[in-house]
């Protein structure tokens, strides 16, 4: 993990010094919250994505790993004359744990999501209230912050 860190850093901040004329599709970045890690999209089209991300649960310090099918919207507001970057989804979540049960779910993340230098980077915040299958039917909430650079 020592190697790999320092490895993605230096892919990241190469790709973003490479000039591109469109978007990019594939981003990689970190978030803060729950989980704390790594995030990565997969911009399918214009309008939808496959969020993931893997990383550390906060309430326990375990695995933690989703993956999202993302819809995105620009709502435009005339009352506070400007858009809203907000994006929906339907996802999986898992944390592995090795004291106790794992959690097994599905997501419901909610978002906004900024998009900067002609797509290259991109900020996001988000809230998904999950659903647990397993080991029991309960419900939990995760989020975070978060910025990509596109490759």
């Amino acid at each position: 993990m020592r190697v790999l860190c320092p490895m993605i850093l230096v892919a990241v901040i190469l790709a973003a010094l490479v000039p591109s004329p469109a978007p990019a599709d594939i981003g990689i970045g970190i978030m803060a919250g729950e989980p704390t890690g790594f995030s990565f999209k997969w911009w399918n089209d214009g309008d939808t994505a496959i969020d993931a991300a893997t990383g550390w649960s906060l309430g326990d310090n375990n695995f933690y790993a989703h993956c999202d099918y993302l819809w995105h919207r620009t709502i435009e507001d005339e009352k506070i004359g400007g858009t809203a970057p907000l994006y929906y989804g339907i996802g999986a979540r898992m944390i592995l744990r090795d004291d106790k049960d794992s959690e097994f779910g599905v997501r419901i993340p909610i978002g906004l999501d900024w998009l900067f230098d002609n797509g290259r980077f991109d900020v996001f915040v988000e809230i998904a209230p999950i659903f647990n299958v397993i080991p029991k039917t309960d419900f939990d909430l995760s989020g975070g912050v978060g910025a990509r650079f596109y490759f």
